[in-house]
């Protein structure tokens, strides 16, 4: 009898999602975002068919769209990350400090990722360990890191203008094919390879397992914890690489850089159909999702509505995604 149990247990985690259980959820929250953008484009014609808001658009949402991205693969796995803003300014502030103190670029590159990478991996080790819930330890490391970065910089920023930067700040955000930002392309890169990961790896199919049931994954004889803490890492690498791009953007590092921007990554991976239960999600969907925000950003300025109505909006639209997964979900498992 419990061998029977056990081997239907086994099957049940081996079938691959069926297209609506992956897909389904993201088709009724694209819809959303596609309503919002119609509602603009009637009540702001003259700026939504203009393409300078979408060059705009290009240079702004990579700015959040790259934590993102890489947050979806926690979210899936069951977890959330608060602290990648912290770990932007750390990772930046290392760049900033090695360049202004040796003069070498590409050092300090290579050591902001590492640095990135490293307390991602922190923030991993310390949930996985400890098996504390990563809303409590990312809360905590969002501290520690960001208390790090400033005592180091002594709450100072530091100018990136030197001549000898032109070179990799035109790699990361110079404008490129039809004026278009590089962060842009840099942003569908980063979708583009966490796709293949997610969903062309064993790797992406133990995130999915590990979020969809933990026990069953176990059985299977996936490590969790190592799947949790590789996620964890991925985000604090490409969160080191998005503080670098936003740096470059203005020419300055600045010591709140990351502030801001975490509800804006947040709302992108709730909008673009990762289920905040776990188990479902896509990059390509929080990628949508990310210049979805970015728009409503946008469209309620160019629409003439209070700016302090935003975060109304972003509410509302949270709240919205949030229950229509739980409607969707429930109908998919009828």
């Amino acid at each position: 009898m419990s061998e029977n149990k056990d081997s239907k247990v086994k099957n049940n985690a081996a079938r691959p999602p069926s297209f609506w259980r992956r897909f389904g959820m993201q088709f009724g929250i694209w819809s959303v975002g596609i309503f919002m953008w119609l509602i603009f484009v009637f009540t702001a014609s003259e700026a939504f068919t203009s393409k300078d808001i979408y060059l705009a658009f290009a240079s702004s949402t990579p700015l959040f769209a790259l934590m993102a991205i890489p947050l979806t693969l926690i979210v899936i796995t069951g977890e959330i990350d608060l602290s990648f803003p912290a770990v932007m300014a750390l990772a930046t502030a290392t760049f900033a400090k090695i360049y202004s103190g040796t003069g070498n670029i590409w050092v300090g590159f290579i050591a902001a990722l590492i640095v990135g990478t490293l307390c991602g991996y922190f923030n991993g080790w310390l949930v996985t360990w400890f098996g504390i819930p990563s809303l409590v330890i990312t809360i905590g490391t969002s501290f520690l890191f960001r208390g790090i970065e400033l005592a180091w910089m002594n709450g100072s920023g530091v100018g990136l203008t030197d001549d000898k930067l032109l070179g990799v700040a035109n790699l990361l955000v110079g404008r490129s094919f039809f004026g278009i930002a590089n962060q842009f392309w840099w942003t569908i890169l980063a979708t583009l390879i966490l796709w293949f990961i997610l969903n062309r790896t064993q790797f992406g199919a133990h995130v999915f397992l590990t979020g969809d049931n933990k026990t069953s994954a176990q059985l299977m004889g996936v490590n969790v914890n190592r799947v949790k803490r590789r996620t964890f890492a991925i985000m604090g690498f490409f969160a080191a690489f998005a503080g670098l791009v936003a740096s470059f953007e203005v020419s300055y590092f600045w010591p709140t850089l990351g502030e801001g921007l975490l509800m804006n990554s947040i709302a992108s991976v709730f909008l673009g159909g990762t289920s905040v239960f776990g188990g479902i999600g896509t990059v390509t969907g929080t990628f949508v999702g990310s210049f979805i925000i970015g728009a409503i950003n946008a469209g309620i300025v160019a629409s003439g509505i209070n700016a302090f109505f935003t975060q109304v909006f972003f509410g509302l639209v949270i709240i919205l995604s949030v229950i229509m997964q739980a409607v969707i979900s429930k109908r998919i498992k009828r």
